[in-house]
């Protein structure tokens, strides 16, 4: 296990990035916190709509992307581990609850190609995209057309492909 970054736990008490730190001395920390600010600077709110049933889909959505990533890197710690000391049944838990996850994005694919791009979009593209980074081996499209073709349309916007995930 790796030790906690010193300087991350001095302003973040779970030690946890993504942590921002504001010219006037306040911290934020969580991605959806953060973006939210970050979104309130802008004219118009962009990410997180105002109207209560769009704004309710878009956080469902968020976090039903936010919880597949949780869940991916749990599988992936797990996966690290020597094979003698791995959970089978974990990684069986893992696996349907991605799978259960997919099954959900396949049934919203069509709304979200068609709504406007959220903080709900902005985690499910995250997720698919980590999907493709660290999960090759899923082959996760077979079976899941709209999700992929949703996939594909993310992965065309300037904002992800300027941020996307990089092997260091």
């Amino acid at each position: 296990m790796s030790q906690p970054n010193a300087i991350v736990m001095g302003h973040n008490p779970l030690g946890k990035i993504p942590t921002l730190l504001l010219d006037d001395g306040r911290i934020l920390y969580d991605s959806v916190v953060i973006c939210e600010y970050l979104d309130g600077l802008v004219r118009g709110s962009q990410l997180f709509p105002a109207h209560r049933e769009r704004r309710l889909a878009a956080l469902r959505r968020h976090a039903l992307g936010n919880g597949m990533l949780d869940t991916l890197i749990l599988w992936r710690a797990e996966l690290a581990k020597p094979q003698a000391r791995q959970t089978p049944e974990w990684l069986m838990t893992f696996a349907l609850k991605i799978r259960n996850a997919l099954d959900a994005i396949e049934a919203e694919a069509d709304a979200l190609t068609h709504e406007p791009f959220d903080i709900g979009s902005v985690a499910i593209a995250v997720a698919l995209a980590y999907l493709d980074f660290r999960f090759t081996h899923l082959d996760w499209r077979n079976g899941h057309p709209r999700a992929a073709a949703l996939a594909a349309q993310f992965s065309q916007r300037d904002s992800i492909q300027q941020t996307k995930f990089i092997d260091a």
